[in-house]
């Protein structure tokens, strides 16, 4: 049986929500980041990639597992 375990990526917010579109805000909230320097470890997926493309600017990639 083919294994499904898949990788983990952590994000660290890197940018302030502030002055940016609605849609941009609710991505953040999305990916469980609401305040400045908070860190969150997420299952490496599209979904969660393409979220964090649109926010690239407010959010670095801290680790990929």
């Amino acid at each position: 049986m083919a294994d499904t375990k898949k990788g983990t990526i952590t994000v660290e917010q890197i940018g302030s929500p502030i002055r940016r579109p609605a849609d941009q805000q609710k991505t953040l909230i999305g990916l469980g980041l609401n305040k400045m320097h908070r860190r969150r470890t997420l299952e490496d997926t599209p979904a969660v990639r393409g979220m964090i493309r649109k926010v690239q600017h407010l959010v670095r990639v801290v680790d990929e597992a």
